[in-house]
């Protein structure tokens, strides 16, 4: 895939493939004829850190889960105290958000009894 589709497909500017390169979250890209042209590796890499945004985790987090997983598996023990971690803070903010919600749904409810 082209750069391009890359963007498209990720909803992510060509910038931030880009940097996402340069800063090593992604390896160097393969490049035809000076093309960026990524490989289902490189998406699967892609798929990780949105993920890895996604839950919470800053660039310089991932970035170092990255480094350390190309350690190999001495550093298993270290990355799964990463995930476990970042698991912990995404279900404490679940039940914060619900609880949002909940109180949310009350008040809605009030204003639909007062409008009827």
């Amino acid at each position: 895939m082209t750069i391009g589709e890359v963007s498209k497909k990720y909803n992510l500017t060509t910038d931030t493939l880009r940097y996402y390169e340069r800063i090593g979250l992604l390896d160097p890209i393969k490049k035809v004829n000076g093309k960026r042209v990524y490989q289902e590796s490189d998406l699967n890499q892609l798929d990780f850190i949105i993920c890895m945004k996604n839950a919470g985790l800053m660039l310089e987090d991932i970035t170092n889960f990255i480094k350390l997983s190309k350690q190999g598996d001495k550093t298993a023990r270290e990355r799964l105290q990463i995930l476990l971690h970042q698991q912990e803070k995404l279900k404490n903010e679940l039940v914060e958000k619900q609880k949002t919600l909940d109180y949310l749904n009350y008040k809605i409810d009030l204003y639909q009894k007062k409008i009827k």
